[in-house]
């Protein structure tokens, strides 16, 4: 067994994702197609001790070799977060890459598109009902009758304004290793992670093929970094912070609930209690007791009397 830095913590995944070619590795992977050469972009680190997330992501521009070997540039947001979040956080940075002019493309007979936009996202948590460890969202060019279009595509216009999208759900990898991407996928598999310290992942490195092996070497680089080591503790603390944070507000709503349902429960004994009051007075109005007398014999004032007899239109 080989012991490497778990990649699920911030530090470690940027760490990973620094070496090239460790990039291009899980890049290609996701993609299906070969990564020929990138590019990192600006990459940001959303801190948790302000925004109430752990979220990391990690910009590239990429030329890839599509299937029938044609190449082309796109972009790829990558974006990774342990906690469940907001979507529209993640729709706000795909949102700055459209509105990017850097992301426009200056190639020949292309100027004024926009570079096509692949996002990959890695949650540490589950989405709905889906249970596959990758999803592929992608598009199709179909006509009224949704015959797929063949002629014509991709078209640059299209692609410029819509995107692909990979969803990495870390709680359903379970050791499953059907195909490459799965395979490569394993080191953030936290079944594997040692007892007693989420730090580190015990995988075995045999099930490995050669070329992924830079893979599990940049990760056992990271778990002997002190740096890197120092940085995961960090994110242990802000992590604890966030979650006797969300305890106390899930107490506190807990605690509001609970008034908010012995207040309605009051008013409507007193609503009861009040018609109770309006059904006597009424009564005894029509068995033509005085509002004087009414008054004292259910102990109220005659103003009350006068009003809800006036209400029920018997004054």
């Amino acid at each position: 067994m080989t012991i490497i830095a778990n990649p699920i913590y911030d530090v470690v995944f940027k760490y990973m994702m620094e070496d090239e070619r460790v990039a291009k590795l899980l890049l290609s992977a996701l993609l299906q197609k070969e990564v020929l050469s990138l590019q990192m972009r600006r990459h940001e680190y959303t801190g948790i001790r302000q925004t109430g997330i752990s979220l990391f992501r990690i910009d590239f521009s990429a030329n890839v070799r599509n299937e029938d070997g044609t190449e082309n540039l796109i972009l790829i947001e990558l974006q990774k977060t342990w906690l469940t979040t907001e979507t529209l956080r993640f729709r706000q940075y795909l949102g700055t890459q459209y509105l990017n002019k850097e992301n426009i493309s200056s190639a020949e007979g292309e100027k004024g598109y926009g570079l096509p936009i692949v996002s990959i996202y890695i949650l540490g948590h589950k989405l709905g009902d889906l249970t596959e460890p990758v999803v592929y969202v992608r598009r199709r060019y179909l006509d009224y009758d949704s015959n797929p279009i063949v002629d014509g595509v991709p078209d640059k216009f299209i692609e410029s304004l819509t995107h692909d999208s990979i969803i990495v759900q870390i709680p359903f990898l379970k050791g499953r290793m059907r195909n490459r991407l799965e395979r490569i996928l394993n080191v953030f598999d936290q079944d594997y992670c040692m007892k007693g310290n989420e730090h580190l992942l015990e995988i075995n490195e045999e099930v490995f093929h050669n070329d992924e092996q830079i893979l599990v070497s940049r990760l056992v680089k990271a778990a002997v970094a002190p740096d890197v080591r120092r940085a995961m503790d960090v994110e242990d603390e802000i992590l604890s912070e966030i979650e006797a944070r969300d305890t106390t507000i899930m107490i506190k709503d807990k605690e509001i609930k609970e008034k908010d349902k012995k207040l309605e429960e009051k008013d409507k004994k007193l609503e009861e209690q009040n018609e109770k009051l309006s059904s006597a007075i009424c009564l005894l109005s029509k068995n033509h007791i005085s509002v004087t007398d009414i008054a004292v014999q259910l102990s109220i004032s005659e103003e009350e009397v006068v009003e809800t007899l006036r209400r029920k239109g018997l004054k």
